[in-house]
């Protein structure tokens, strides 16, 4: 991970001063960096990881990065990370600049080195997370997302990312596309369990989990534990709620009701539970992966994303 950060910064360079000081800024602020490590373990499990894996890891973390500094943009959010936005401290304009930059930099990473089997997987990842948010905000609107609908956002939304860190790595240490699929599948559905504990983290359900709750129903996106509990309520019940967040969600106590809700129709309960089985279902296919410590630890990082409290 330290020779990837110093790669990565060079990924990141311009010849615009003004690029690298926003670049400089963004890379001040990284979080877990979980991404390029599904990137790394899913290289070893398979072979050796090499600069082939280095340059995926950067791709991928330069279209993770474009798409927080745009959904900055999208959301209007002054915050990321606990530290001022891009567009908070540069306006929007330069933000939007600054996303196409880093995707344009991660496309150019791949062509520059021929690496086109790593191209095809992060352009598809663009693609399917793009129809993921835009699906999303159009069902936001009518507020009638029913659990197949979810599902089918949040596999292109956060999924779509993860399954491409486990495919790059793979395909950056071998051509078997059996074996790549295999990554990939393994990294779809350890992207929705932890799409999932993200939805949990928005409803607390009584812990300190660092960050504030009930934002998720704030922007009126339709999570599992909402969904799920909105589908045990009467007609009734459910015109209120629906109701508390289209035209109250800016109400703390007006969130609170809703967040207490979800928790008394079972929603927190019902979301746990397929989580668990999601991440049950990714272990059984990371069993048809080659056995080594590279395995063991791709596996206990699944269980940290999915126990972590923040």
């Amino acid at each position: 991970m330290e020779a990837f950060e110093e790669k990565f910064r060079e990924a990141m360079k311009s010849s615009v001063p003004l690029f690298d000081k926003i670049t400089g800024y963004i890379v001040r602020q990284k979080g877990k960096q979980i991404r390029p490590m599904f990137v790394f373990l899913s290289a070893s499990i398979s072979g050796e990881i090499n600069d082939k894996t280095h340059r995926a890891a950067a791709m991928i973390e330069l279209l993770h990065t474009a798409t927080l500094v745009h959904d900055d943009v999208v959301d209007d959010s002054n915050e990321r990370r606990g530290f001022f936005s891009v567009n908070a401290l540069w306006k929007n304009k330069i933000a939007v600049l600054i996303g196409d930059f880093l995707l344009a930099k991660g496309l150019l990473l791949s062509l520059e080195n021929d690496d086109f089997r790593l191209l095809k997987i992060m352009s598809t990842a663009v693609r399917e997370m793009s129809e993921g948010e835009l699906l999303q905000i159009e069902k936001a609107r009518r507020m009638d997302i029913s659990e197949e609908v979810y599902f089918d956002i949040i596999t292109k939304k956060t999924a779509a990312l993860i399954a491409a860190c486990c495919a790059a790595g793979t395909a950056s240490v071998t051509t078997d596309e059996a074996r790549i699929k295999t990554a990939e599948e393994f990294g779809i559905l350890t992207g929705i369990a932890f799409q999932i504990k993200d939805d949990l983290f928005d409803f607390g359900n009584g812990e300190d989990i660092g960050k504030p709750t009930g934002i998720d129903i704030k922007e009126k996106k339709m999570t599992l534990p909402l969904i799920y509990a909105l589908n045990q309520s009467s007609w009734l019940e459910k015109r209120k709620i629906i109701n508390l967040i289209k035209n109250h969600n800016e109400d703390h106590e007006s969130v609170k009701r809703v967040i207490d809700f979800v928790i008394e129709k079972g929603g927190i309960a019902y979301a746990n539970k397929v989580m668990q089985e999601y991440k049950d279902k990714a272990l059984k296919v990371l069993e048809q992966l080659p056995s080594n410590p590279a395995r063991e630890s791709i596996q206990r990082l699944l269980v940290y994303a999915i126990e972590r409290k923040r």
